[in-house]
């Protein structure tokens, strides 16, 4: 399978550069020239638009930031759909909301292209361990045949059900990393006004039984969301109010976890 890869931040990149050291023929395209350097003495091939590097490929991965990242790479003549051939797959790692997965999936099957939502947990180290997570959606054939070229980084790759699962998924578990930010933070600050120094006890938390990812990322971040602000803020954001409208759409009631979240944002500024 040729494999097109688009994307290459601190999350697409590795998981770019073990698709291409994987033996996969692999063609990359990004916006700036300088983002592809890295590249260079791999064995991928680069292009110069999203349309030439889907004439080239089998199997597209997108790996950009959020839904209109996704919509503008895909669509208008040098999109990934004016290039991409009848029997192509489209797989989308980004973190966007189910309905957009959905509406791209019905515009892509005119021209006979398949999609696939596969967004990842787990970051760059996971990716250069070979055991990120890919939490995947859509039709179970076409899942297989895009399994061996996501396994080069990830382990699970677990299919969750039809077109929008995996961003279900996702969307639900971002919501409960911000819960817990945002349940940790309080805690702190509950310390602190018994008397407890924040540090110490942020110390505690990472080492006991209340452990989380996210105590472990305000532990490297001084105790504080301070740091992590600038890195998450806006991506937590837009994925408690992906999370919001799920919600909304199943009359389902938002809830303790939402609570917490909103606490986590509003803590970095990025409230809802």
């Amino acid at each position: 399978m040729r494999v097109g890869f688009i994307g290459l931040g601190s999350q697409g990149g590795p998981m770019a550069r073990r698709i291409a050291e994987g033996g996969f023929e692999t063609t990359l395209w990004a916006r700036r020239p300088a983002s592809l350097e890295p590249y260079a003495h791999t064995p991928a091939k680069t292009a110069a638009t999203p349309a030439e590097l889907a004439a080239a490929s089998d199997l597209v991965c997108l790996c950009v930031v959020g839904d209109d990242d996704v919509r503008e790479v895909l669509n208008g003549d040098n999109g990934v759909l004016a290039g991409l051939a009848e029997g192509g797959i489209v797989a989308i790692h980004s973190t966007v909301h189910p309905d957009t997965c959905r509406d791209i999936a019905e515009m892509a099957g005119a021209q006979g292209v398949s999609v696939i939502d596969a967004p990842v947990s787990g970051g760059g180290p996971a990716v250069e361990e070979g055991t990120l997570l890919v939490m995947v959606g859509g039709d179970e054939e076409v899942v297989e045949r895009c399994r061996p070229v996501f396994a080069t980084y990830a382990d699970p790759i677990v299919h969750l059900g039809p077109l929008g699962a995996g961003q279900s998924t996702k969307i639900l578990n971002n919501l409960l990393f911000s819960a817990n930010l945002g349940s940790a933070v309080s805690t702190l600050e509950l310390g602190e006004s018994l008397s407890i120094a924040r540090d110490k006890l942020v110390e505690v938390l990472n080492r006991g039984s209340a452990t989380s990812k996210a105590v472990g990322s305000i532990s490297m971040f001084g105790g504080t969301l301070e740091g992590l602000a600038p890195i998450a803020g806006a991506l937590l954001q837009k994925d408690v109010r992906h999370a919001a409208s799920l919600a909304s759409a199943a009359s389902a009631p938002e809830g303790a976890v939402f609570t917490a979240a909103d606490a986590a944002l509003a803590a970095m500024e990025y409230g809802r």
